[in-house]
């Protein structure tokens, strides 16, 4: 039995984690906690009965991994925690600045981190066909990624659009930085060659739809994912967590746990 600890209990991607991880017989959740202060604090995680009382920090006898869905200054703060006892955790937190991204890197030589803009199965199917796509098309097709979410979200784009564009931009000898549309308003000029265009919607309760345009001559291939429900990035996190429990350290994503890498 895999012992689970979940941070940031009380928001929507917290309650699914908790509800998923009662409904596997592999995990049991050991602890949940959220931010000092926050009104559900001293609360149980659910209604089930048996989930555990929502604490301000982590605390008690440890546990084998952390799957944290918060913030990123949040995120760094409860991995430095396991990295200094020698835990494990799922990173699905997205908004990291290169900065952050370097402190996870140094903390991930002390401990095992899965980190993922997106921990859905058919997401991470999706990058594979992107990169296999973009190596047949080449330069040949103008590339545009297009993704909507829910009107909470607060960073844009998704982690899972950035990610899309990194992949793009890795297997056509492209820079992100440099080579990214990520807005388009007034006389813009005529496009580049080189661009790889970004579109951000945000609207009502959208989970995640994430979509790429390559677009030629007489032809467009579309790549397409869409989310109907939470419960797919919780599953794949439990995935992640089983993974990692022969890993004594390193970073990794979820690439490297569905056997996708080359």
């Amino acid at each position: 039995m895999i012992q689970i600890a979940v941070a940031g209990t009380a928001g929507r991607m917290g309650q699914t984690l908790v509800s998923a991880c009662e409904s596997h017989e592999s995990f049991i959740l050991t602890h949940t906690f959220e931010q000092p202060g926050h009104q559900s604090v001293g609360e149980p995680a659910s209604s089930s009965g048996s989930s555990p009382v929502i604490a301000e920090s982590i605390d008690g006898p440890l546990f084998d991994v952390l799957i944290d869905f918060t913030s990123p200054a949040a995120s760094l703060s409860n991995l430095a925690f396991c990295a200094d006892r020698g835990l494990r955790a799922v990173v699905g937190t997205t908004g990291f600045d290169e900065s952050e991204k370097q402190r996870m890197a140094e903390l991930s030589e002390r401990m095992a981190v899965v980190w993922a803009p997106n921990m859905s199965v058919g997401v991470n199917v999706c990058l594979k066909l992107l990169e296999l796509a973009a190596s047949a098309f080449g330069d040949d097709v103008d590339i545009e990624v297009i993704e909507a979410h829910h009107r909470q979200k607060v960073d844009a784009p998704s982690g899972t659009a950035l990610k899309m564009g990194e992949v793009l931009a890795s297997t056509l000898g492209r820079n992100l930085e440099s080579d990214g549309v990520f807005a388009r308003q007034g006389h813009t000029g005529p496009r580049t060659d080189r661009e790889i265009g970004f579109s951000t919607i945000r609207a009502a309760d959208v989970i995640g739809e994430h979509s790429v345009w390559f677009a030629g001559a007489k032809e467009r291939v579309e790549i397409t994912h869409k989310a109907s429900g939470r419960e797919i990035y919780a599953n794949g996190a439990l995935r992640c967590a089983q993974w990692l429990m022969d890993k004594p350290s390193g970073l990794f994503d979820m690439q490297d746990v569905l056997g996708l890498k080359a």
